[in-house]
């Protein structure tokens, strides 16, 4: 069977059909055997087009995934970011349609420099080096991989070998290679059958259980983000979070406030956090998210602990836009939004030691920094457990804290080790190293979560090698067809 040539429209129809099947294989639809149908569907007919037609191929299937799996975007600008409706429509759009711009560079080039000879192959890798692209590019945005979605699918044992970036690669060969079974390539189906039943031989544990269980409470304040920073806001985050804190039993060990649960600078917040501590059970340990500023003025993101509890951590990668803004001379005063009452933040450095409280070794990563993963497994490397705190207020009731949370249990799987995730008004979760939610508190209520967790020994192969063997194998399927581009072109 001949290569499928499509009408160029047609082909941006379905790629734009694409990009939403892909929202739907992640939370919290979890439809997750769409994500390979997703990539079929942008390999179909692709070897017809010309490289040009193939970027705006690539670009439709970007505004598809974006339009409806980052629209949570709009929430934070319109609701949280004192913006126009006609405003934010336009800074959404103009921010979907520049990440599409990601797709459309990467299947210019896959077509401009492959041929059609073990396509399916060259495919699937240059799907995967496109996603190492959009992590890494312009501070980076790695959200809504494709293998993210995996994390429910047969094929999730594959994520402690390889991590998401190994779960893309599968996912889209099996699109591919899809494709070409139904054009009676039959060796096609023999290679997704090994892909998919490989991971029965698979081990389904990489680490063990080491020392004590520990009984934790994720406290959940569900603090208005539009009064928070004001006075009154202060007032009732103090309040808030110490009557949930006196409110834990005295068989707690660990007790964790989300991302900046005090609305205040931490030399501001000491003396709620010393009268909380006075009140606190015999080696209760207390962990909270909190501002920092140092003597020469600057501003950190940052976890700070109480009692029992050695080293802090600061968040290295912050958020463009979030957490400091990129061109500030040029874009404050602007546009409101860019004129948010919050101080520009300095990152931390990339390797601190980890934090411990309560017999537990941390791990931590601040909101956004979950979505790496390399990050998150250098953070592993030397911890027993994953800690992470975030304020998901900016998402509203949005399709970002369900997807926020399928990143962090994809976390929890590729590393072997429990994650605990703490959050302003949810989804504040219990996370087993299976990537399994043990106990999740209900989202925009106030909350006590309250669960048992235990720090895991030994390492994950993608906990000790990171995301380089996969983007390595994504590059090798790919230069094949590098070659016969050139001996052919």
């Amino acid at each position: 069977m001949s290569e499928l040539r499509l009408l160029p429209w047609h082909a941006y129809l379905l790629a734009l059909l694409a990009g939403g099947l892909t929202t739907l294989s992640a939370a919290p639809f979890t439809l997750w055997w769409l994500g390979p149908v997703a990539a079929g569907l942008m390999y179909l007919g692709l070897h017809a087009l010309t490289p040009g037609q193939a970027a705006m191929k690539g670009w439709c299937y970007g505004l598809g995934l974006f339009g409806s799996g980052a629209s949570w975007v709009y929430v934070s600008i319109h609701d949280y970011g004192y913006t126009g409706v006609p405003l934010a429509l336009f800074l959404t759009g103009l921010f979907v349609a520049g990440l599409a711009l990601f797709f459309a560079v990467t299947f210019w080039l896959y077509r401009r420099l492959t041929g059609p000879r073990l396509a399916a192959f060259t495919f699937a890798g240059a799907w995967v080096l496109g996603e190492v692209l959009r992590t890494y590019a312009f501070t980076g945005f790695p959200w809504l991989l494709l293998g993210a979605s995996q994390v429910d699918s047969p094929l999730a044992p594959w994520a402690p070998i390889g991590g998401v970036y190994l779960l893309s690669l599968i996912t889209a060969l099996t699109g591919s290679l899809g494709v070409e079974l139904l054009r009676r390539r039959w060796a096609a189906g023999a290679i997704v059958a090994v892909l998919w039943l490989a991971v029965l031989a698979l081990p389904r544990q990489w680490s063990e259980p080491t020392g004590e269980t520990r009984r934790v409470a994720l406290l959940q304040g569900n603090l208005d983000q539009l009064i928070k920073w004001t006075p009154e806001g202060q007032r009732v985050a103090a309040n808030t979070y110490s009557r949930l804190t006196l409110e834990q039993g005295d068989d707690i060990d660990l007790i964790v406030w989300p991302e900046a649960a005090l609305p205040m600078f931490e030399d501001q917040a000491r003396p709620i956090f010393e009268r909380v501590q006075a009140n606190l059970a015999p080696g209760t340990a207390l962990l909270s998210g909190v501002l920092q500023r140092d003597a020469d003025d600057r501003y950190y993101n940052a976890v700070v602990g109480l009692g029992e509890v050695e080293g802090e951590y600061r968040k290295a990668h912050l958020v463009p836009f979030g957490e400091y803004l990129p061109l500030e001379d040029l874009l404050r005063g602007a546009i409101a939004f860019f004129d948010l009452p919050m101080p520009a933040l300095y990152p931390g450095p990339d390797q601190q030691a980890p934090m411990h409280a309560a017999g537990l070794t941390l791990g931590n990563a601040i909101c956004y920094e979950i979505i790496y993963p390399d990050l998150v497994a250098s953070r592993a490397r030397d911890a027993d457990i994953l800690l992470t705190v975030s304020n998901d207020t900016w998402f509203g009731a949005s399709l970002g804290p369900q997807q926020h949370l399928q990143m962090a249990r994809l976390r929890a799987l590729e590393n072997g080790r429990y994650v605990m995730r703490a959050t302003s008004n949810g989804l504040t979760a219990f996370i087993d190293p299976q990537g399994r939610v043990l106990a999740q508190a209900p989202q925009f209520e106030v909350a006590s979560l309250v669960g048992e967790v235990q720090g895991m020994q030994g390492l994950t192969p993608f906990t000790r090698t990171g995301s380089w063997p996969a983007w390595l194998l994504a590059a090798l399927l790919v230069l094949p067809g590098l070659r016969l581009a050139r001996r052919h072109g």
